[in-house]
């Protein structure tokens, strides 16, 4: 039997939408106000599913303690108040959409966690705005 355990956490974070390939002109264009050269920023929620089998002995899925620990070091306190742009080495060189968060975030995670578990990162970039990424597959 497989079940699936869901965790919400949240944090705030800046960033400019921006490709460096680009004009400015263009990038505007495609980025528009997510363009700001001074960043802007977001109040993110996170919702981290996890798909397994529940464990006999425990119960669980996974520990909810283990899973909020493995947030904090991997997502909270690298993330939160920060630039993402300028203080997240992950994002160096790569823009950071929300879809690129959430596939960084899901990086971070799976390699933390039992092969036998399924992974999915839904952020919320806004309340009308998430992206749920998956895996790579």
């Amino acid at each position: 039997m497989k079940a699936s355990v869901h965790r919400r956490e949240t944090f705030n974070a800046a960033h400019r939408l921006h490709n460096p390939a680009w004009s400015d002109a263009k990038n505007k264009e495609v980025f528009g106000l997510c363009n700001n050269p001074n960043y802007h920023g977001h109040n993110y929620v996170l919702i981290l599913t996890v798909t397994g089998p529940i464990d006999p002995e425990t119960g669980y899925v996974i520990d909810a303690k283990i899973l909020k620990e493995l947030i904090s070091q991997e997502v909270i306190e690298p993330f939160d108040h920060t630039n993402l742009n300028l203080d997240v080495p992950d994002f160096k060189n790569l823009n950071p959409t929300a879809e690129n968060i959430a596939m960084v975030i899901w990086n971070r995670l799976r390699k933390r966690l039992d092969a036998g578990l399924d992974l999915s990162v839904q952020l919320y970039e806004t309340e009308k705005n998430y992206v749920t990424f998956h895996g790579q597959e």
